[in-house]
């Protein structure tokens, strides 16, 4: 089976096209770096000729509102329009859990929007709704730190391993149309200080973590649940602290 990733060079992506390969299927990695531009539409008709599948694991490049929204809808669009006029039969999204919670953000509004073009598409559809990755969690305590400290709510946090994901987005998209959303998630609950707490021990970053229940995440005040999966999700084996243990882990840590 012919299956495009858009996006195939990015973090999912480049996780994803090995494991459909090794399933033996026809996987094509499609990014502007090879010469397929979802956005101008350049090289889309062509990487889809003969296409089954269509897997959309881009994210923007920028994430002010007016930039984010505009990403997503263009994107998406074309995605649906040369899909469409090439014969795709499933085009797989992959969006966040808890996005229609979280609309104070421009970002989540942009995701919300591009859900909502997929699902009144002509194309059969599955919108793959992610946790948190691992491999971001360094970031949320940068963009929440202040001099020396980490500012954070007690909200629940259900992370996953990019890896995982990449498994899930695989097995979803080489599977029947849903016409729905499944979403997919870490196997452990923890707080949102807590799990920084273990993230910069692990590293040995000197920053201290503040409990602070009212902290904002990228500019949303959090409710308890807001950041976790459903009771049917679909839950992933790699545990955050074998994840802390691995080569990736030390790749995303990086330091301070």
């Amino acid at each position: 089976m012919k299956i495009v990733v858009i996006g195939g060079s990015g973090l999912i992506g480049s996780k994803l096209v090995p494991k459909l390969r090794e399933r033996g299927h026809e996987a094509i990695a499609a990014s502007p770096q090879s010469g397929v531009n979802s956005i101008t539409g350049a090289g889309l008709a062509e990487a889809l000729k003969g296409a089954s599948v269509v897997v959309d694991v881009t994210n923007s490049p920028s994430w002010e509102d007016a930039a984010v929204m505009t990403f997503f809808e263009t994107s998406t669009r074309n995605l649906l329009a040369y899909g469409a006029a090439a014969g795709v039969k499933h085009h797989v999204a992959l969006s966040v859990v808890g996005t229609e919670r979280l609309l104070a953000s421009g970002f989540f509004r942009a995701k919300m929007a591009q859900e909502s073009l997929i699902k009144a598409g002509a194309i059969p559809y599955t919108i793959v709704r992610a946790t948190q990755f691992f491999e971001f969690v360094k970031g949320i305590a940068d963009f929440s730190t202040e001099g020396n400290k980490v500012r954070l709510s007690t909200a629940l946090i259900q992370p996953m391993a990019a890896d995982d994901v990449a498994s899930a987005v695989g097995r979803i998209a080489t599977g029947s149309p849903r016409n729905g959303i499944v979403e997919v998630g870490g196997p452990e609950k923890f707080r949102l200080d807590e799990l920084v707490r273990k993230s910069l021990a692990a590293n040995k970053d000197p920053r201290e973590v503040v409990t602070d229940p009212k902290a904002r995440y990228y500019g949303i005040e959090l409710s308890e649940r807001a950041l976790v999966p459903n009771d049917d999700a679909q839950l992933s084996e790699t545990r955050f602290e074998t994840w802390l243990t691995q080569p990736a882990a030390k790749a995303a840590g990086g330091s301070h």
